[in-house]
């Protein structure tokens, strides 16, 4: 079996994995990502006990119990470039002999879920809902840079996505993965679902002017009015279809979960975004903690 050079996998002195600071005995199997450090404790508080917390610039892991399930809260910071170095890492920790540097052969499933903020592209799903993504469709490019699987429902939505939106060229290749169904089964009830859209920025790519002028200043109204049977775009955010495509493409149960902060059709912003997102935690803590 190939050995993994250490330019390609680079271990710290203490034997952890480079970005996140984690040693592979650090990880619990279930793991919740959020985007702010600060957002840690925030889930973290709500864990009966925590075995140990750790940190290397805006990755801070914070690994205990509730109960008998042990779970991992990992800041991933904002965006699909991240979420590339989080994903990979979190494979590393569980799939890779860091002694030998070689693929194990007996490999091991993640359960791995967003817990986040967005904006709703839909005027009956208002803020401070919930949404709980079927899919992951992305306009940053980051899958591009890897060999993609996708079924053929995946490819008829992407077809239909491109074709409506007219995304090619200089613009971007969208890509689109699926939710874990093992794990969004157990998020239905309090949960609209349906494709979240990510974008590679927060401003222009997703339809905000201030100074600087749109090439497609229509594009918040093309994702809004999208269908593909019974699917339509709920919503968009910067880390999903990062978490959904590397997750499925490393054999992992990834699910992303987001408390609406925004609704852009109406032009809304919650009153205390701070309270949906903690709902939102505790929700999630719940259900995993019974699963």
């Amino acid at each position: 079996m190939n050995r993994i050079a250490e330019s390609e996998l680079i271990i710290n002195n203490r034997g952890a994995v480079y970005h996140l600071n984690l040693r592979p005995e650090e990880l619990a199997p279930t793991v919740i990502t959020v985007g702010d450090p600060d957002r840690v404790q925030e889930v973290s508080k709500h864990f009966d006990s925590i075995e140990g917390k750790y940190q290397h610039r805006e990755f801070v892991t914070h690994t205990g119990r509730i109960g008998k399930k042990r779970i991992s809260v990992v800041s991933t910071g904002i965006g699909t470039d991240n979420i590339d170095i989080v994903l990979n890492e979190l494979d590393a920790l569980v799939n890779i002999d860091f002694t030998a540097r070689t693929v194990k052969q007996e490999l091991t499933k993640l359960t791995i879920v967003r817990v986040g903020t967005s904006g709703s592209l839909q005027a009956d799903i208002p803020v401070d809902s919930f949404v709980a993504s079927t899919h992951g469709l992305g306009v940053d490019n980051l899958l591009n840079f890897y060999r993609q699987e996708n079924n053929d429902e995946d490819l008829h939505i992407l077809k239909a996505f491109t074709a409506h939106t007219q995304l090619t060229g200089g613009m971007a290749a969208p890509y689109i993965a699926g939710a874990g169904a093992a794990v969004l089964k157990h998020f239905v009830e309090g949960f609209y679902h349906g494709i979240t859209v990510t974008c590679p920025g927060f401003y222009g790519p997703q339809g905000r002017v201030l100074r600087l002028g749109l090439v497609n200043p229509d594009f918040i109204d093309l994702l809004t009015a999208f269908r593909f049977g019974n699917h339509r775009i709920t919503n968009f955010e910067m880390e999903t279809s990062g978490i959904y495509g590397i997750g499925k493409l490393l054999g992992h149960h990834c699910l992303s979960l987001s408390a609406i902060v925004a609704n852009r059709v109406k032009k809304e912003f919650s009153k205390d975004s701070a309270a949906a997102i903690e709902q939102l935690i505790v929700k999630t803590l719940e259900i995993l903690a019974m699963n």
